[in-house]
């Protein structure tokens, strides 16, 4: 069966990832992500698909991570009308953080209107609630494992493979051939996630290559924050973390009650700033025998996550209140690349104040204000405003919900022995992460790789 493949996202790029198959039996897209970062990415968002989505059959979401799900109700609107297939766990994460995502853009776009600072007249979002609403009535839950016919002669089925709740490889098999998408890898041997199953015996892998050039390294988050949280308590300033609601806002809270318990850390108030989070972690505690979820939590899981010295903040009032408020205290707050959400409202209030702490404790894609914090930008620019960086700024390494470069390497090894695919295809990476670990398979494995450009299409042939 003749086979051709398309890359319209997730290509020179840690963002937007849609990845086209296309057969002779069926037209089948892997994800549909939001671009984020770089303003000429973000952009992107904008144009027309780049592809017909009204002449796609089915649509295979890998999970619920706004670079790769986050285009949905956008896709919808612009012509697509049939199926999308997603694990239960990535079902009930898509539906909070497509809700989520869409109330951010409603919002934001009424206070650039508000203060004026946005070029266009009116500002207007992406989408709307209503548009989310519609993508989850055409959303098709099914459990890791089990066969989804798209076509004569080609199925599919997720595999777990750590990452989030609900995260998946996918698998395509069509003809005598075999495709896998990788999706997010996951790590292996970390709290809330069990480890990757094996790839798949398969001819052609689409695998990401987010860390594909570093490691996370060996040093633990306690060693590494323990000293500038103390560095801030003894100048009476608040830390702020930006941090992304599901998985990573959980873990961060376990790690700082660990701290506490272990008198590493004085008490001090934790406040979660994100309806989301809390909603995320019920998610969580209703799949908690799920895959891609350890069994460790399933007595006391939402106690541990839910300490007593931890205040969740609703409301915008809420959330207004914890802004008046002084230091010592830290506050938890999404989105984890400062890309939008409340955590913007923190972080002008906090960053030109020497006294407070921001803490990075996720990847930072170019262009985002964390990266370009790393990068030494003396201003950064919120709601049209430059605000000052004299905080003090720290970044947490390890903590990444992606496989790093050497873990990356294990799991493409884990595919049957002799049976490796005969051609890897490196997506979801900056160039430099992406041509480091093509080099690293090449030499490693003796494998034909291909880092393809946005919009190029290859054939598969027969």
């Amino acid at each position: 069966m003749h086979a051709s493949l398309s890359f319209h996202g997730g290509a020179g790029t840690v963002t937007g990832s849609r990845h086209l198959l296309t057969t002779e039996s069926a037209t089948v897209l892997v994800d549909a992500g939001l671009f984020q970062g770089l303003k000429r990415l973000r952009e992107l968002n904008w144009r027309s698909p780049t592809f017909d989505a009204a002449a796609v059959d089915h649509l295979l979401l890998t999970h619920a991570h706004i670079d790769h799900a986050g285009y949905l109700p956008r896709l919808v609107k612009t012509g697509y009308g049939g199926p999308i297939h997603c694990t239960t766990a990535t079902f009930d994460l898509a539906r909070l953080l497509l809700l989520d995502a869409a109330k951010i853009q409603e919002e934001d776009a009424r206070y650039a209107n508000k203060r004026g600072f946005s070029k266009h007249r009116p500002a207007l979002p992406l989408y709307t609630t209503a548009d989310a609403e519609r993508v989850f009535t055409m959303m098709h839950p099914v459990d890791y494992g089990s066969w989804i016919d798209l076509g004569p002669d080609i199925r599919a089925r997720f595999l777990n493979v750590g990452h989030i709740l609900g995260s998946a490889m996918v698998e395509v098999r069509y003809g005598d051939r075999t495709i896998v998408f990788s999706g997010d890898v996951g790590r292996y041997d970390v709290p809330l996630h069990s480890d990757p199953d094996p790839l798949p015996a398969c001819d052609t892998l689409v695998v990401e290559s987010t860390y594909g050039n570093r490691t996370h390294g060996e040093t633990t988050m306690a060693e590494q924050i323990r000293e500038p949280i103390l560095r801030t308590l003894d100048r009476g300033g608040t830390v702020l973390i930006p941090s992304f609601a599901v998985g990573r806002s959980q873990l961060v809270t376990l790690h700082l009650r660990s701290l506490m318990n272990e008198g590493k850390l004085p008490e001090l108030p934790i406040h979660i700033d994100s309806p989301m989070a809390v909603n995320a972690t019920r998610i969580y505690s209703k799949h908690i025998r799920d895959l891609s979820l350890d069994d460790e939590l399933t007595d006391d899981g939402r106690n541990r996550l839910f300490p007593q010295n931890v205040q969740f903040h609703r409301s915008v009032e809420a959330s207004k209140d914890l802004c008046a408020l002084d230091g010592p205290r830290i506050i938890i707050s999404a989105s984890g690349m400062l890309t939008g959400g409340r955590v913007l409202h923190h972080l002008k209030r906090l960053l030109p104040n020497d006294k407070n702490l921001v803490l990075l404790v996720g990847y930072q894609a170019a262009g985002t204000r964390g990266r370009k914090m790393l990068e030494g930008a003396k201003t950064i620019r919120v709601h049209g405003q430059d605000i000052g960086v004299r905080a003090e700024f720290h970044c947490v390494s390890g903590l990444s919900a992606h496989a790093d470069r050497d873990e990356l390497l294990r799991w493409v090894r884990s595919a049957p022995k002799d049976k490796h695919p005969r051609t890897i295809f490196i997506t979801h990476g900056e160039p430099k992460a992406s041509e480091a670990f093509a080099t690293l398979l090449q030499t490693e494995l003796g494998v034909r790789t291909v880092t393809p450009e946005l919009d190029q299409s290859f054939d598969l042939g027969e």
